[in-house]
């Protein structure tokens, strides 16, 4: 049974990021890298969440980054996820926005995702709040997905 994988806002973004920075063009290169030869050995997943924050804005990848995520199948908001989300807010695990970062956590926790795959480094594949999202996890009976860039999957499963 292959693992299951939740894409947030920051890997479609990234797919089709224009910026010409090194670091930019590396994980635009990285993320390409994944989606293209690594993804399949994988069930990839999204949520509205992320279809949302990529429909804010005005940038010149919008169509394409939602096109990108348009097939994966959508995780559901059930009731049960916004008290997870609150207690994340509360217990300073992730900023006040309710419809960002702790959504995201939340959905992937909730629904046993084994990674959530991101570029968002400050809140969420961050190795130093690792252990905090654990204990609170842990406190709430969820599960605790790895939180990863493209970049430490590109090994594979």
């Amino acid at each position: 049974m292959k693992r299951t994988v939740y894409v947030e806002t920051t890997i479609p973004s990234f797919y089709h990021e224009v910026r010409d920075e090194p670091d930019m063009v590396a994980r635009r290169m990285w993320t390409r890298q994944w989606w293209n030869d690594v993804r399949e050995s994988y069930r990839v997943v999204t949520s509205a969440a992320v279809i949302d924050e990529l429909e804010q804005g005005d940038y010149p990848t919008k169509e394409k980054a939602l096109a990108l995520v348009e097939p994966l199948p959508i995780l559901p908001v059930e009731p049960e996820i916004l008290p997870i989300v609150e207690t994340y807010i509360r217990h300073h695990l992730m900023p006040r926005d309710p419809f960002g970062d702790a959504l995201h956590l939340a959905l992937a926790s909730y629904h046993k995702c084994d990674f959530l795959l991101t570029w968002n480094c400050s809140n969420l594949a961050n190795a130093n709040k690792f252990d905090h999202i654990r204990r609170i996890n842990t406190m709430l009976g969820l599960y605790v997905p790895l939180l990863v860039t493209p970049l430490e999957m590109l090994g594979g499963p």
